[in-house]
């Protein structure tokens, strides 16, 4: 028998019921990864074949964890040093578990064993290709927003794409049938046909599904909240005989009904196990009492969910710390000063530390913050600001004007927007570079190779060199210290080219383009520098020049005099940048950092500091929430984000906030209104922190001087 005694009361009883439906109501923090896998180690101490248990949960890495630890808790035989059975138990996603079942069975539905299954970038360039032949010409479809309807509905029917645009929806209805035949055609199957197609063969084909019970006697299913209602669809088909299922979850930490996810599955689970037991998990081993009595009083506002009140011995703890701030940059660069008074003063490292914000665009002043600072960062849940496709389409066109001979960059944008310059051309120009030895744009100027191309492309080629030429002739433009120039030519080049309507009509959704524009528009903002006139360095997610710490205080160089003209900033700026990348190519481990990351993204992680930011409505919840009925879930992503600190957490918002490259007036969260009061204290009525490392007292003793000197 495995040992239970590191068990509590609830715990040891959701381990030892193996009989029957079981929901474990576990609350953040509350052990349930342990439960898990000692309720998997107890079903075989008790004598079930390992092969007649299956855990269900959603990543691979998650699965492998699991299957690890139960394999610690195992007992061995002395003689041979294995586990009481050289068969193990399946412990796997949603999706590997299909593949398994149609690898033995998909030759009923007349499909080959030997099928492929297709990633998103094929699923994509399928789509693609329909698309051609269906869309009007010079009429553009984003085959992501295709796709993202195709699998919501697939999954979840009706219901799960009310909401969705009705544009995208007519051309997806359309796109639907010819999809699934091109796949066919190719005895393909994506993601989604993995459980559709398995849940069809238990439709279609009984005994298939008899023989799966038959193996499959006892069905854990880790994260139950974020089943869609095809996986619940599976998980019942499996159990609706011999009733043999515990389901693990937390309806107060659902999240994720963007993506298909039913909170109703765990909240009506009664529907269909009328007899199952209900095992509330609340004992939290993470948090101090202050963040768990937040958290609770929060939840609590929710009407639909199921009780549960977490409570931890961890000791009352410091109270909750609210910022209030002028705009984000003020509010960025007080992030940093608290991280690194942290680290210095009371030997917090910069992983002991974590930002957690609404949207990836927020990462945008945190991550130049960190930079500038030297401090290492990684940015999980989202790309960092500065590989963003238009980022990304923008450093490429400033590359170009400085240098037409870049072929790479040239590539890159010169479809982009679309000006006849078409992929084929394109590709003929590149192979007569590779003939002649010479670059794209000087083979675009050789009128002996323009002569083998049609009259309307040798008209765009010609257009576009002009342009380029043009362009970069007016970088000498000398701008005499003027601080907000380069951010002026910026956005005036974007517009001119029409590179922020290109992104209006590519994108799947309004807010998705919005969301693009605001991020070019928070850059080329940014170009102009502070109200000193400085335009801002850009530092990496690592230390600075020469491996050093940036000490708190330090500012970006000034300019240089020569930095008279747009090509001079310019070439400063994508200097910075390119200097940037290469240290970190040479660093790819960043070791011992601060972690950025979306509240999306932070379920199941924790750390002993954490700040969240942008607490802002229309951020916090999420403007679209109102209109889409989301106002739970959006206060369960508070939830989810609250319960990740351990030790301290600080809140913050802003009065303005920059979108589209203006200040925008925003107001506090109501979810702020929702904390009780005697657990939170404004950050500029709470007491002064001692330092209490020597580390810490030179640093501060640095400072002095340096204050001192510059009074002197």
């Amino acid at each position: 028998m495995s040992d239970h005694r590191r068990l509590n009361p609830q715990q040891r009883e959701a381990v030892e019921t193996l009989r029957g439906p079981v929901l474990i109501l576990a609350g953040a923090g509350t052990g349930k990864t342990r439960v898990i896998t000692h309720r998997i180690a107890h079903l075989i101490a008790c004598g079930v074949a390992p092969g007649h248990i299956l855990g269900v949960t959603f990543t691979n890495k998650a699965a492998r964890e699991m299957l690890e630890r139960v394999r610690e808790l195992l007992p061995r035989r002395p003689a041979e040093g294995k586990t009481r059975s050289e068969e193990r138990p399946t412990i796997c996603t949603f999706h590997s578990l299909c593949v398994r079942i149609l690898r033995q069975h998909i030759e009923r539905l007349g499909y080959k064993r030997n099928f492929v299954i297709y990633d998103e970038a094929e699923q994509l360039a399928a789509i693609r290709k329909i698309l051609s032949h269906l869309s009007a010409r010079g009429e553009k479809t984003d085959p992501h927003a295709i796709l993202s309807w195709l699998s919501r509905y697939r999954n979840g029917g009706e219901r799960a794409v009310a909401s969705a645009d009705p544009g995208v929806r007519a051309m997806a209805e359309h796109v639907a049938s010819r999809y699934e035949s091109a796949l066919r055609a190719c005895n393909a199957v994506d993601f989604d046909d993995l459980i559709l197609l398995t849940l069809r063969l238990f439709r279609e084909h009984p005994d298939a599904l008899a023989a799966c019970r038959e193996r499959y006697r006892y069905v854990l299913v880790d994260e139950y909240q974020d089943t869609n209602a095809a996986q619940f669809e599976l998980v019942h088909a499996l159990t609706r005989e011999h009733r043999n299922l515990c389901v693990v979850g937390d309806d107060d930490q659902s999240i994720y009904g963007w993506r298909g996810a039913e909170i109703a599955n765990l909240l009506d689970l009664e529907r269909h196990y009328p007899e199952v037991k209900v095992i509330t998990l609340e004992q939290n081993y993470r948090s101090t009492t202050t963040i768990l009595k937040a958290a609770n009083a929060v939840i609590r506002h929710n009407a639909r969910r199921r009780a549960k009140q977490l409570w931890s011995d961890q000791g009352a703890g410091a109270k909750l710390t609210l910022f209030s701030f002028a705009n984000d940059d003020e509010e960025a660069a007080s992030v940093v000063r608290e991280i690194e008074n942290a680290r210095l003063a009371r030997r917090a490292t910069w992983q002991d530390q974590a930002v957690l914000f609404r949207t990836n665009g927020q990462s945008r002043p945190l991550e130049t913050a960190l930079r500038n600072a030297g401090v290492r960062y990684r940015l999980i849940g989202g790309q960092s600001f500065f590989d963003r496709r238009e980022v990304r389409d923008f450093l490429a066109y400033l590359k170009l004007m400085l240098n037409p001979a870049d072929d790479i960059s040239l590539l890159r944008i010169a479809n982009v927007p679309a000006r006849g310059l078409s992929e084929a051309t394109m590709q003929r120009l590149l192979a007569a570079s590779q003939e002649r030895k010479s670059s794209v744009f000087d083979v675009m100027k050789n009128p002996v190779v323009l002569a083998g191309f049609p009259v309307r492309s040798r008209e765009s080629i010609e257009r576009f060199v002009a342009w380029v030429e043009a362009t970069a002739g007016r970088l000498e433009t000398p701008v005499h210290g003027t601080a907000g120039a380069l951010s002026a030519w910026a956005d005036g080049f974007l517009e001119e080219i029409g590179y922020y309507q290109e992104l209006r009509r590519g994108e799947k959704d309004a807010e998705a383009a919005e969301n693009r524009v605001r991020n070019l528009k928070d850059l080329v903002g940014s170009l102009g520098g502070p109200a000193s006139g400085q335009e801002p360095a850009v530092g990496r997610p690592g230390q600075g020049p020469k491996h050093r710490h940036a000490e708190a205080g330090e500012t970006a160089a000034p300019h240089n005099s020569e930095d008279r003209s747009l090509r001079a900033r310019l070439e400063r700026f994508l200097e910075e940048v390119t200097l940037d990348a290469e240290r970190e190519e040479e660093e790819p481990g960043v070791g011992d950092a601060v972690t950025l990351i979306t509240m999306h993204s932070c379920k199941g992680l924790e750390f002993p500091h954490v700040f969240i930011v942008g607490l802002e409505e229309g951020l916090l919840p999420h403007t679209r929430s109102k209109a889409e009925g989301t106002l739970d879930e959006e206060r369960r992503l508070f939830y989810v984000a609250i319960t990740r600190a351990r030790q301290t957490l600080k809140l913050s918002h802003c009065a303005t906030r920059r979108k589209y490259g203006q200040l925008t007036p925003c107001h506090p969260s109501q979810f702020l209104k929702e904390l009780p009061e005697e657990l939170v204290e404004r950050a500029e009525d709470r007491p002064k922190q001692p330092v209490t490392t020597e580390a810490g007292k030179e640093w501060f003793a640095q400072m002095r001087a340096r204050l001192a000197a510059a009074k002197g």
